[in-house]
């Protein structure tokens, strides 16, 4: 029989388990964020894995690693300046006649359902530092987005 058809066991073609990726660039927080973070390293901390199985157990090392890290490496941001878009301001744009309200907040925190993007997202790279009444570029167009309105996020 060749041995390209052989297998010797299930474990040899299994995919290698890395650590989850940290995002490039720096971890910038608002306090919310900042919250949130240490609150899920307590609660990753607080879980007893001696019961867990093996595989198990390891994943949750990884994620409580993760977060480990992302705790130490946080910059707490400090509170906006209304004027111009901003880390931690909440901006109302236009784009495509529709109207939208997101706030920018770092990698860790940020939920688009929820109205949260990252600061490292295409979308508020392209507002960054604009004043209400600008018009910016997006997505290869020309004057694409309309800033409508910025406000400070204090939610901590």
């Amino acid at each position: 029989m060749s041995v390209a058809f052989r297998r010797e066991s299930d474990d040899e073609h299994m995919e290698p388990k890395f650590e989850l990726p940290i995002p490039p660039g720096p971890n910038w927080v608002t306090a919310r964020g900042l919250r949130l973070t240490r609150e899920k390293v307590e609660a990753l901390e607080a879980v007893d894995t001696a019961d867990m199985e093996e595989e198990a157990g390891k994943k949750h090392k990884r994620v409580l690693r993760y977060w480990r890290t992302r705790l130490a490496t946080a910059e707490l941001r400090p509170v906006a300046e209304p004027q111009a878009v901003a880390f931690g301001t909440r901006v109302t744009y236009r784009l495509n006649r529709q109207e939208k309200t997101v706030v920018l907040v770092g990698d860790d925190e940020a939920d688009p359902h929820a109205g949260r993007i990252s600061f490292s997202s295409p979308l508020a790279r392209a507002m960054m530092d604009a004043e209400v009444g600008e018009k910016v570029d997006f997505a290869g167009k020309v004057e694409a987005i309309e800033i409508v309105a910025i406000a400070v996020v204090d939610e901590d």
